[in-house]
């Protein structure tokens, strides 16, 4: 039999400035430290279906705030001001266990492990508007619009080098460092002593990285975060020159100048 959601308007004091389709999860909690984060991923399952399912399942104890499917359809999940559980065991910024600071947006998408694939159009221009709704009402720092890969580098790809990063950053949601170029795959930095001014930059961006040591799998797994976010083009986890001129990039926008 075929299921229709009613489309139901939130409340006015939480009302995006477009549809939402309330499909209530019981996984959440209460916050204890206000909103100050925005962390995307996709949902990495077969059918949008089973991954709403999955998110509404309590024993799957998942859940997001918000569901965007392929179409641009919004579903609602948790209240924005409850606790959802996405984010998992993360970092960002000296900031620990995430979920109880952030909003979770899921963006329908097979993902790496089913057949990884552009988000559509439909699709990224409402996660654009329900991003731009979110950030204006929560005051959240673009340097904390962030992907799942971001804050959870050792377990998370999501949403991947195939995210628009670029078209979120140019409606004013997020960082890009608009202009930099790419300069390719040449120059890799390996030794310790070349690679601490690296470390530095990436634990002020806001990764978990050590400060001292050579090209180790830790540091290229965090490596490869940032070029999802911010250097698709070759996501390689090598310290390369692109990937070293795109980071000198985002850390003059984090600085203001």
């Amino acid at each position: 039999m075929t299921r229709h959601l009613r489309v139901v308007p939130p409340p006015a004091s939480d009302r995006p400035a477009l549809p939402v389709i309330e499909k209530p999860s019981p996984n959440f909690d209460e916050r204890v430290v206000p909103i100050d984060m925005l962390i995307l991923h996709y949902t990495g399952m077969q059918t949008a279906q089973d991954a709403v399912d999955r998110l509404r399942d309590p024993a799957a104890q998942v859940s997001s705030h918000y569901v965007v499917d392929e179409d641009g359809t919004v579903l609602r999940l948790v209240p924005e001001e409850k606790r959802a559980w996405h984010a998992g065991v993360s970092h960002w910024r000296g900031h620990m266990a995430l979920n109880a600071r952030s909003i979770g947006i899921e963006v329908v998408n097979p993902g790496h492990e089913w057949g990884y694939r552009a988000f559509p159009a439909l699709q990224m221009a409402a996660v654009c508007d329900l991003c731009r709704v979110l950030v204006a009402r929560h005051a959240i720092p673009a340097r904390n619009v962030v992907a799942h890969s971001d804050v959870a580098p050792d377990r998370k790809e999501d949403p991947g080098e195939l995210f628009d990063w670029l078209g979120l950053a140019e409606n004013g949601v997020g960082l890009w460092p608009a202009g930099v170029p790419d300069l390719g795959t040449g120059g890799t930095i390996r030794d310790a002593a070349s690679l601490r001014p690296v470390r530095a930059a990436l634990a002020e961006v806001g990764y978990r990285v050590a400060p001292e040591g050579g090209l180790d799998p830790a540091l290229a797994t965090v490596i490869r975060a940032f070029q999802r976010h911010w250097r698709p083009e070759a996501v390689t986890g090598q310290m390369d020159d692109g990937t070293l001129v795109r980071l000198q990039g985002v850390l003059r926008l984090i600085r203001g100048g």
